[in-house]
């Protein structure tokens, strides 16, 4: 099987949403106070001695059958209809998981 390896150049990054002139122009003073009444920044305080890294699982590629208002559904929600439909599916399989599995 094949691996499918997707390759970016850092000039292909998207834009981020910091004014940086406004950050440049910003005094020290002024950047702590900013940074302390950002709700994101709350993070500052969390210990991460502990943290591990978990990497995804790798999916199987297979071939399945969906019914096309099904699979249009999901499409038009938008990029990662994919993901989507796997996620309900682990969903469901994991509210039945008490259950006998059927044998193959």
């Amino acid at each position: 099987m094949s691996e499918k390896i997707t390759k970016r150049r850092l000039a292909d990054r998207k834009p981020g949403l910091t004014d940086w002139k406004r950050v440049d122009s910003m005094s020290e003073d002024e950047l702590e106070r900013a940074i302390a009444e950002d709700p994101d920044a709350q993070a500052r305080g969390l210990d991460w001695t502990r943290a591990r890294l978990v990497l995804p699982r790798r999916k199987q590629s297979i071939h399945l059958r969906i019914d096309p208002d099904v699979l249009a559904w999901f499409r038009a929600q938008g990029k990662g209809y994919q993901t989507r439909i796997n996620a309900v599916l682990r969903t469901y399989m994991e509210a039945h998981g008490n259950q006998a599995q059927p044998s193959l």
